[in-house]
């Protein structure tokens, strides 16, 4: 740098004084910025490595999924929620389910909100009104936050026909996902395996709940409400047949279950 000024000036036209003084006073403000600005440079660096810690760690945060719930009716959703209550991800677990996740807008949610608009999807309405059955299902570790889920989800669905809730452990969704399942026809396929244990989880991925619900019915000439665990009112504590852990819930109005 210091050359290059030096060529330049030795090229220009002026008295020797002039030049020489022009060439220090350039030569001491250069030396300047290259003292100054590593320095500045160098206590900056704390600061934005800082920074960019907390923007990854943010980051990691909001995209951890802490629980998930589990959308039976076919189609069959699942919604990864993170420790805000966010809905972060929407897998379809069957090819209805994946149509299903692609038309719908709840992402970045609050995980009720996505719940209610998704009762109130034309889809999910017109399946309702033909009496389909829906289970929900909040999966989690059984903490405060599944609990707080679990209540919120019973809530949205409190007024709407032939839904049943439930709570389950991330260990079980799990095994159902090893199988290709969702976990309320996991549950459902359980269910049935005790009746009859050559059912397999290929015969009821892409049967709808009812389906399976009348099925079970029919294995074991007796209600399917109660076969798979559930109860038609109030909660149900302890572990029924198919269920995983946790308390299950029912909403049943009008004609109910057939």
């Amino acid at each position: 740098m210091r050359d290059r000024i030096r060529d330049a000036f030795d090229q220009i036209q002026a008295e020797e004084p002039l030049k020489a003084h022009t060439k220090d006073f350039l030569a001491r403000k250069t030396a300047g910025y290259t003292r100054v600005r590593p320095r500045r440079l160098v206590r900056a660096v704390p600061a934005l490595a800082c920074f960019a810690l907390l923007l990854l760690g943010g980051h990691w945060l909001y995209f951890t999924p802490t629980a998930a719930i589990s959308i039976d009716i076919n189609p069959s959703l699942e919604l990864g929620v993170n420790r805000f209550d966010k809905v972060i991800s929407v897998d379809g677990r069957n090819s209805d389910g994946q149509a299903l996740a692609a038309a719908l807008e709840v992402k970045y949610m609050d995980c009720t909100e996505a719940v209610e608009q998704i009762l109130h999807c034309e889809t999910v309405e017109t399946l309702l009104a033909e009496d389909a059955v829906m289970e929900i299902g909040v999966i989690g570790t059984g903490d405060a936050q599944s609990e707080r889920m679990l209540a919120a989800v019973e809530s949205c669905t409190a007024q709407t026909a032939n839904t049943y809730c439930y709570a389950a452990h991330t260990e079980e969704a799990e095994e159902a996902h090893a199988l290709g399942l969702s976990c309320g026809k996991y549950r459902a396929l359980r269910a049935l395996q005790e009746v009859d244990p050559s059912v397999t989880a290929d015969e009821v991925r892409d049967m709808s709940m009812r389906e399976i619900r009348d099925w079970l019915a029919a294995a074991s000439g007796g209600s399917a409400d109660t076969q798979t665990g559930t109860e038609t009112q109030g909660h149900h504590s302890g572990r029924g047949a198919g269920s995983g852990a946790g308390r299950q819930h029912a909403n049943r109005h009008g004609a109910g279950n057939r």
